[in-house]
């Protein structure tokens, strides 16, 4: 079955440029010291990485073909008119933005499609910090800190007709980055500047909303070094989500109160690639297991609402890519990933993919096993692959090749015989034929 809903879209736009709001990119974990001062000298943190590397199938012995995905950053600007905030050496939270060394007002102007990149390690690093990792609610104060900031330079700006109360933003984030975000979305103590009304859409890349699982267990104490106990789903994550009620009664946090947030404005990529992820020589991948992108498990990377009376509400929109964790086969530098965020961003029609199961029947001979009142062992595999008309990639794709199926099994298929596969987002711009009315 397929549903078919509106755009998310206001009744009456909040600015003249909508859907076209500031992207503000977070980026994911870096656990070595290295790593933190890698991404600290990188301007954007890694957004601006491409690839030429598409693997068509879960095959590492088959050469995989070239493909060219410039970056997320270079497609925004070259496609969308997107354009970077950095003048003169300076980001928007330095001081000299505004004004230079003798307290001169600069010409800086920020416009309405601007790529912000929020760089919360340089507290951290080595060569801009002080070398010590600040907790996960600092982040999430310092995010606050920088929506309010941007909506004051965007709204100061006459020629983008914005006023701070219209004003919108997106949120898109990798991996933990998603957790700094949902940290200041879900905890009203953590929003400082009480600015989370402001962001319009919020979109994660591979990001462990129900933690991280090693070795069939979430995040074992010999793994507790290095802030990886951000990723405990037990004691950490419900605290700075905001989530102990609910974390204590139904053992889990991959949650988002609807009265902070609305579920239907949540966007979540999976990626199931776990063989091209090569992070700890390929060691993550082997402790994490099948069914994930070689970091986090399938089932852990999707999000569901929360309602006032603290009940699990519906799931929020999902997708899954064959695409690894981070690196060449990364699911952020890809065109899979790409799609799904700017059709989830600016496209016109959402579509979610739903099994309805009528009837399952099984061959005469279980059949008789059946009525003889023996147990029968029954699993049946869905399936799911969606694609624009000519293309090489997919929207979504579900495959037990893949370990990234839907799974009915034959004891329960009636309790489970309405199951929500996937979310497709169209868009009129991007019609393989122009003339044609309809999207496919």
């Amino acid at each position: 079955m397929v549903a078919v809903v509106p755009p998310l879209r206001e009744a009456a736009m909040p600015t003249p440029d909508a859907p076209f709001h500031p992207i503000i990119y977070v980026r994911g974990y870096a656990m070595l010291r290295s790593e933190i001062d890698e991404t600290t000298a990188d301007p954007f943190c890694g957004f601006n990485l491409g690839s030429t590397m598409y693997r068509a199938v879960p095959n590492k012995d088959e050469r995989p073909r070239k493909y060219v995905f410039e970056s997320p950053v270079v497609r925004l600007a070259s496609e969308y008119g997107y354009q970077d905030v950095y003048e003169d050496g300076y980001d928007i939270v330095d001081p000299e933005w505004e004004a230079d060394s003798l307290g001169k007002p600069t010409n800086n102007k920020l416009g309405s499609r601007c790529i912000v990149i929020y760089r919360y390690y340089d507290a951290a690093s080595t060569y801009l910090g002080n070398s010590k990792t600040p907790a996960i609610e600092d982040f999430a104060r310092g995010l606050s800190k920088l929506v309010a900031r941007v909506r004051d330079l965007v709204c100061k700006n006459p020629d983008n007709k914005i006023s701070a109360q219209d004003f919108r933003c997106y949120l898109v984030a990798h991996s933990m980055g998603g957790l700094v975000c949902r940290a200041f979305l879900q905890n009203a103590a953590l929003d400082t500047a009480q600015v989370a009304g402001h962001v319009d859409k919020f979109f994660t890349y591979a990001t462990p909303h129900n933690g991280i699982d090693v070795l069939g267990q979430n995040i074992p104490s010999w793994l507790s070094l290095n802030d990886i106990s951000n990723f405990d789903r037990d004691k950490r994550m419900p605290a700075y989500l905001d989530l102990a009620a609910a974390a204590k009664k139904y053992k889990r946090v991959d949650l988002i109160p609807e009265a902070r947030f609305p579920s239907r404005r949540v966007f979540t990529l999976v990626g199931s690639n776990r063989l091209d992820y090569e992070a700890a020589a390929g060691m993550s991948r082997s402790f994490v297991g099948h069914g994930s992108d070689g970091l986090v498990k399938i089932e852990n990377a999707t999000l569901c609402g929360l309602d006032a009376k603290g009940n699990i509400t519906e799931q929020c929109a999902k997708a899954f890519v064959y695409r690894a964790h981070s690196g060449y086969f990364g699911i952020v530098n890809s065109e899979e990933g790409f799609q799904n965020l700017t059709r989830f961003l600016f496209g016109d029609v959402r579509v979610d993919l739903w099994l309805e199961i009528d009837d399952i029947r099984l061959p005469d001979a279980v059949q008789k096993e059946a009525d003889a009142g023996r147990a029968v062992n029954a699993l049946y595999q869905i399936e799911v692959l969606a694609s624009p008309r000519g293309k090489l990639w997919y929207l979504t794709r579900r495959t037990s090749e893949e370990d990234s199926v839907a799974c009915v099994a034959q004891a329960n298929w009636k309790k489970d015989s309405s199951q929500y596969l996937s979310t497709v987002f169209l868009a009129n711009r991007a019609k393989v034929n122009p003339r044609r009315k309809s999207l496919a």
